[in-house]
């Protein structure tokens, strides 16, 4: 499997490679250069699979070349078994015919877990057999940051520094970064909003310099093998629901556009999904674009869904590149005018052709905890504010009431307590055993001025196990 840049400047890679280098070095994003497409027999056969067994068959053409296919299987054996549920992904049923994947029994509750469990041990696996060490660079906009570091933490030849923009994540989001320790481990506090932070993830891509030498490896969904991992359970969720013998629908909180992108993707690789609905907040660039062709920078809010307080979703280039026809030269220069204007729009047809697939919808505070009230008198189930802005973008949106309707559970709700207890449900929620004393344990941060150069410095001074780069 080779991977090409959607910027078409940058050279081919394989996976390997593309593990490691997290932006193109035309500054595009890497996506397969052809993907693996399955027979409607080929994925039926995989009903009742358990969930690791199943990522194999839907992520192995994706390593091909690079990862036998035995050390790929016991890595995923070894990701998946760290979840606490034994179906890894339950779906839980809301009413006749819509549905939530809980996404979030891995170690630290939130989707991300999918993604970055398996992304630390393939790092731990390409590292030792290269005799590479590597520093992470991530931003995080609550989830992404703990999860990173609870998959990378082990990880012999790692360091890892992870940006999140100080006091807009909730107070167990920031615990979860904040109370592991570890001699490669940094969390950094920034005095800014979370695109603050990814711009500095990105300018220090594009110049290591400060690094002198090291490799700077993406933990944000930038890297493949992010969405790689997420496309497994939209597989997992159809087969469960009679797919591939019928189609399903799925409404995707989402601010980056990973977790979405993964989905179209499982549709392109013979997935029947009849609609993706882009579910946001009142950070809605990505509604704006889907509902009017319009993809512009605007304020950035802070709501009671921070993991999508974002005004630029960088994984949306992925997508723009289908669209265009995979022409690199096209996406530069749209990504420039981006640059220089912060608005483009796309040519009606490409725009028409994205409608063909995805809805959207955007949805404020109020409106979402009232989804969360609505669905804890339905049902007896608390959703957390992301979760609850998919199913209200779901009953919103819906094309069909005949296909089963999977909304992506993407956090558990004791991590937004605001949240929840603003929907004024009554109900007192706990944190799991395993996070049970997350409020007395120590924490361990620096808090950093919205400045590159100065966060580029904490990173040279502290990286290689507390050894200057």
């Amino acid at each position: 499997m080779r991977y090409i840049s959607t910027r078409g400047q940058a050279p081919a890679l394989n996976f390997e490679d593309v593990l490691l280098a997290g932006l193109a070095s035309d500054g595009g994003l890497y996506v397969p250069e052809n993907l693996p497409r399955f027979t409607q027999e080929e994925i039926a056969s995989w009903a009742g699979l358990p969930y690791h067994e199943l990522a194999f068959r839907v992520m192995r053409p994706f390593v091909a070349g690079s990862i036998p296919d035995a050390d790929f299987k016991k890595i995923l054996e070894e990701t998946y078994g760290a979840f606490s549920h034994a179906a890894v992904a339950p779906l839980r049923q809301l009413n006749g015919n819509e549905w939530v994947l809980e996404l979030f029994h891995g170690p630290t509750l939130a989707f991300k877990d999918f993604a970055l469990q398996l992304l630390g041990r393939l790092l731990d696996y390409v590292l030792e057999k290269r005799g590479e060490r590597v520093v992470i660079v991530g931003a995080t906009s609550g989830d992404t940051g703990s999860a990173a570091i609870e998959g990378c933490k082990h990880c012999e030849n790692v360091d890892i520094f992870i940006l999140h923009p100080n006091n807009r994540v909730s107070e167990v989001q920031r615990r979860q970064m904040t109370t592991l320790f570890g001699d490669n481990i940094h969390n950094l506090a920034i005095e800014g909003n979370f695109d603050d932070c990814q711009e500095m993830v990105k300018a220090s891509f594009a110049d290591q310099g400060f690094l002198k030498g090291t490799r700077l490896v993406a933990v944000n969904s930038i890297n493949w093998a992010r969405i790689m991992a997420q496309i497994v359970y939209y597989f997992h969720a159809a087969l469960q629901l009679g797919g591939p013998h019928r189609s399903v629908s799925f409404s995707v909180p989402t601010g980056n556009f990973g977790d979405i992108f993964a989905g179209y993707l499982a549709r392109n690789m013979g997935l029947p999904i009849n609609q993706l609905i882009v579910a946001t907040n009142r950070n809605d660039i990505l509604h704006r674009f889907m509902s009017g062709n319009q993809y512009a920078k605007d304020t950035l809010h802070a709501t009671l869904s921070p993991s999508m307080d974002i005004m630029v979703s960088s994984n949306f280039e992925r997508l723009l590149f289908d669209l265009h026809g995979r022409n690199g030269a096209a996406v530069a220069g749209l990504m420039d005018t981006f640059k220089q204007t912060g608005n483009f729009s796309v040519e009606d047809d490409r725009w028409t052709e994205a409608r063909r697939l995805f809805d959207s919808l955007a949805v404020d505070d109020e409106q979402t905890c009232e989804t969360i009230a609505q669905v804890f008198a339905e049902s007896g189930e608390v959703l957390d504010p992301h979760t609850a802005i998919g199913v209200r973008a779901a009953r919103e949106c819906r094309r069909s009431l005949d296909i089963p309707m999977v909304i992506l559970g993407t956090a558990h709700p004791v991590k937004f307590p605001d949240a929840v207890e603003q929907a004024g449900i009554g109900k007192t929620l706990e944190l799991p055993s395993h996070l049970s004393d997350l409020f007395e344990r120590e924490e361990r941060y620096t808090v950093l001025a919205n400045d590159l150069k100065a966060v580029q410095a904490f990173v040279s001074q502290h990286g290689n196990r507390g050894k200057a780069l």
